[in-house]
């Protein structure tokens, strides 16, 4: 099909419905993925001449690189409920508060660090709703303390939920993650600075900036180099949750250095023994100790990928008007060494560890399992609208044509600085990286193919950007105005959480722009 105006705008009406739907009228995204599927659908047919062999080989397609993300989801929010409901989480936070006076350094630990370990462990909004109360007590105003712990974990979306949105990434585009992690951990290992920054300003203004600089060069080269190190070989379901560990691990004993040790009175924090301290922080442990194994110990990864497999073959699928999709199979999903299962392993292990130690309430198993329920359906209906739309465009040569129109517009010396700002914009949009990596990724690579830019750079751009422009969601917002009684004033703090959010995606424009 030749490239028009009109061509372009038919191809681009999928993603439009998407924006008018969930921008315009505030749907959310499980229901307008369903309303854009069925406008894609109907542009398929009747404008690119795909039949109902390649819509349904096409939906069969989705259907599995939908099933390798929700995996990732339902786990990971089982284990961060099995956590939970142990009072876990609350208990490492307790912990944290009591470490320094100093307010800069208290942000940066709680609202840069903690808030990133979380996000590594779950996110959908719940590291801003876990951690911005723990900052209303360590005295920052309900306002502040939802712009810090929004901004500070902005960097750890990518990887976070043990790197959901890489593995849509990976899934859309069907290319290999240690293709596609040197490139998205460099940039995102960038944003981790530039969060750490703004994260203390806001807490301390420009003297507990300066005064906190060390310890941001410190703790966010750790954060950094971790998940860079844990990323390219292989263990990305681990790069938010290991780096952000590893600031822990060098952040606290930073809180002891004089700098850090004058300021108002210590937060009182509830006194925590010592055991039970161990018990809290023992699921991801165990979590850490089995990704590494599984993932390293070669052997043992090799006899669980080869025991149970999800795998098809797709024949060569064509258009009426001649696109054509070559024959291949699809996603290939090792089912017992996926970091779905992985995450399942560890959720076993710990609820019983936390049982035996009487961590539970009675009925805490069915409270868990209503939980995870509640937190992952909409998003699961959501991915499978949203995977659907995105590969049926694929295979009807939507996405190739939106490809090239935005290479003549753009061009490739431009291109590359417009690319985070797409990841960005799809994930405010959509109100989450997972989805804008489902939306834009295969336009993005497609153009960079066209415009003979590096794939794993712009795609890297693509990521890290939405990583960042999560943060700005609607949704997530009012997540963590809600725990702190801030219900009436979402507007307020969207338009600081945006107005700060836009520097680190702008750094990382610049830096894509300037080595492309």
């Amino acid at each position: 099909m030749s490239l028009t105006f009109l061509n372009w705008f038919l191809a681009f009406l999928p993603v439009l419905t998407v924006l008018i739907l969930m921008l315009g009228f505030k749907w959310g995204g499980s229901k307008a993925g369903a309303f854009s599927w069925f406008v894609t659908i109907l542009t398929a047919v009747f404008v690119f001449g795909a039949g109902a062999k390649l819509i349904a080989y096409s939906q069969v397609k989705a259907t599995i690189l939908s099933i390798d993300v929700i995996l990732v989801i339902w786990m990971a929010l089982l284990l961060f409920h099995v956590s939970n409901e142990a009072g876990a989480i609350q208990m490492i936070g307790n912990a944290l508060t009591s470490l320094t006076p100093d307010r800069t350094m208290q942000g940066l630990l709680i609202g840069w660090v903690f808030v990133s370990f979380l996000q590594g462990m779950g996110g959908f909004g719940v590291p801003v709703a876990v951690t911005a109360p723990l900052l209303v007590g360590m005295g920052f105003s309900p306002i502040t303390a939802v712009v810090i712990a929004s901004i500070g974990h902005g960097w750890a979306v990518n990887y976070g939920s043990l790197a959901t949105s890489f593995q849509t990434l990976m899934a859309v585009t069907n290319l290999p993650g240690e293709f596609l992690a040197p490139e998205s951990s460099l940039l995102l290992g960038i944003g981790c600075f530039v969060s750490g920054i703004i994260v203390a300003l806001v807490a301390g203004g420009w003297k507990g900036l300066l005064r906190g600089l060390p310890a941001i060069l410190i703790i966010g080269s750790v954060m950094s180099l971790t998940q860079y190190f844990l990323s390219v070989t292989g263990i990305w379901t681990l790069g938010a949750t290991g780096g952000a560990m590893a600031g822990l691990a060098v952040g606290i004993p930073l809180t002891r250095l004089p700098l850090y040790q004058h300021g108002a009175q210590k937060t009182k924090a509830l006194p925590i023994k010592p055991k039970s301290l161990i018990f809290a922080v023992s699921a991801y442990l165990i979590l850490v100790i089995l990704a590494f194994s599984i993932n390293l110990i070669t052997p043992l990864k090799t006899f669980l990928s080869d025991l149970l497999q999800l795998k098809l073959y797709f024949p060569e699928l064509q258009t009426s008007l001649g696109w054509v999709t070559p024959a291949e199979y699809g996603r290939v999903i090792k089912l017992l060494s996926h970091p779905g299962a992985i995450l399942l392993y560890s959720s076993i292990i710990a609820f019983f560890i936390y049982k035996r130690a009487g961590f539970y309430p009675p009925q805490a198993a069915k409270q868990i399992g209503e939980k995870v329920l509640k937190g992952a359906i909409n998003s699961s209906l959501g991915i499978l609208a949203m995977v659907g739309l995105a590969v049926l465009m694929s295979h009807s040569g939507m996405t190739n044509l939106l490809a090239q129109g935005l290479g003549r517009a753009f061009g490739a010396r431009a291109y590359p600085f417009l690319s985070t700002y797409i990841g960005a914009l799809g994930a405010f949009i959509t109100g989450s990286n997972n989805n804008s990596n489902v939306l834009f990724a295969i336009l993005q690579m497609n153009t960079a193919e066209l415009l003979g830019l590096s794939v794993p750079l712009i795609l890297g751009a693509q990521t890290a950007g939405g990583s960042i422009g999560s943060i700005m969601a609607p949704a997530k917002i009012i997540v963590g105005c809600s725990t702190v009684g801030l219900g009436d004033e979402e507007g307020t703090v969207m338009g600081k959480v945006i107005t700060l959010a836009i520097i680190p995606i702008t750094v990382i424009a610049i830096f894509v722009f300037l080595i492309s």
